[in-house]
């Protein structure tokens, strides 16, 4: 690298991680950081930091002059251990991360970290898009009050802390005027948007608000929703406005009752079902997704197949599984645990019922015309996030990258529908 090479950021984890290696990026390169490699991390599981570690140390041995600056999540945790780290030069915590000044040369403290508990503030930063200017995150809200026995991204993120609406509006339509065509309103526990200050409305407010104020905003998503935490105003909108696209992902966890009252969880069993009948009664088209734990401590065989037969009864398309990884300092991982084989099997067979939903739902898109926002040459997601791409001899007439067309839907393998520009 040179010393006037950009700034290179290394993402891991969540969506949020994503939204914001934008901004540091644009930060960094206001402080003049140059010759830097920005490492953002993650911690939601014992594997994510060892593969943290991991890349650490090759992007030392592949860029030996380079300054690797190691943030985010796992850095929140541990900044001394990482600090330790051979070529790293600054530790920067999840509040630091987001001000040019911790960029700066000025030869300050190596690990520049405060305690996240006490955070208050949210950030005030505009992006201008993300995704190829396909798709855009817009962060509603920061931290978590809940405390689930799996995770240990609270005391990375601090307590809840919402945006305000005036602020979430400006950003949007920064979004849109640079040409984005989707938002995605995203956050750490995007529902409980509003419960930390007097006078904010609830997720399902914040929602109806964006949309009156922001006529022009056609495509508007949600990431992942707690079940019990969907107000009646969210819930109306997800059914009948046309601007909210078809697509739900839930944060479930597991199909078994006792297992989600071992994780803490704020719903069971009977809450999901409920949600995604009710759902499917006045949308009955709406794509459901899901996070699943697959061997989570304690797990019997019954109550793995709970989960499993959820998928099903839930018509759970877009399933995400997760292996549990027991994630040192939280309760979980002093929990009796699943061996390692059984959880691997039982992330198998749950992979293996979401991948035949998904393939029964692409097989009903066959012979009609989809509308997609494409990401890549030829490629993109339709209004259910069903992955699509054109043909091949079709390519020459694919749409250009951040713009929403039509598609005749002729075939799928399984796992991406493909067609033609219609």
């Amino acid at each position: 690298m040179s010393n006037d090479a950009p700034v290179r950021v290394v993402t891991f984890g969540c969506r949020m991680n994503a939204y914001e290696s934008e901004l540091m990026r644009a930060h960094a390169e206001e402080a003049g950081l140059a010759d830097a490699i920005i490492v953002n991390t993650c911690a939601v599981t014992a594997e994510a930091e060892r593969q943290t570690r991991q890349t650490i140390r090759k992007l030392h041995r592949e860029n030996p002059q380079a300054k690797i600056i190691v943030t985010g999540c796992a850095a929140q945790l541990a900044p001394a251990a990482y600090a330790e780290m051979e070529g790293v030069a600054r530790v920067l915590g999840n509040r630091e991360k987001l001000t040019a000044a911790a960029y700066a040369e000025d030869g300050g403290e190596a690990i520049r970290v405060t305690d996240v508990m006490t955070a208050r503030e949210t950030s005030a930063h505009l992006l201008e898009g993300f995704e190829g200017r396909s798709r855009a995150f817009v962060q509603v809200q920061q931290g978590c009050d809940h405390r689930c026995t799996f995770c240990i991204i609270p005391f990375a993120r601090g307590p809840n802390r919402s945006q305000p609406p005036e602020r979430i509006v400006r950003e949007i339509r920064a979004v849109l005027e640079g040409g984005t065509p989707e938002i995605v309103l995203t956050g750490v526990d995007v529902t409980a948007y509003g419960a930390d200050a007097p006078g904010l409305p609830p997720l399902g407010g914040l929602v109806r608000r964006l949309l009156d104020e922001i006529p022009e905003m056609t495509r508007l998503r949600l990431t992942s929703l707690d079940p019990v935490e969907i107000d009646d105003a969210l819930f109306r909108l997800l059914v009948t406005e046309p601007r909210l696209m078809p697509h739900v992902h839930l944060s479930v966890q597991a199909g078994d009752d006792m297992i989600l009252k071992r994780m803490k969880r704020r719903h069971n069993r009977a809450d999901v079902l409920s949600l995604a009948r009710a759902l499917r009664a006045e949308r009955p088209d709406i794509a459901l997704g899901a996070d699943i734990i697959a061997g989570f401590p304690t797990e019997t065989d019954e109550m793995f197949r709970n989960g499993l037969a959820l998928i099903d009864e839930a018509e759970i398309t877009h399933l995400h599984v997760f292996p549990f990884s027991p994630r040192p300092g939280t309760p979980a991982a002093r929990m009796p645990q699943v061996k390692g084989d059984a959880v691997k099997e039982r992330a198998r067979a749950l992979r293996e019922a979401g991948a035949r939903r998904m393939a029964a739902l692409l097989s009903t898109w066959v012979g009609r015309t989809a509308t997609m926002v494409v990401e890549n040459h030829g490629q993109g997601r339709t209004d259910h996030y069903l992955p699509v791409r054109i043909d091949e001899n079709a390519l020459t007439r694919a749409p250009a990258v951040g713009t929403v067309a039509a598609v005749e839907i002729s075939g799928h393998d399984g796992a991406t529908l493909h067609g033609t520009p219609a």
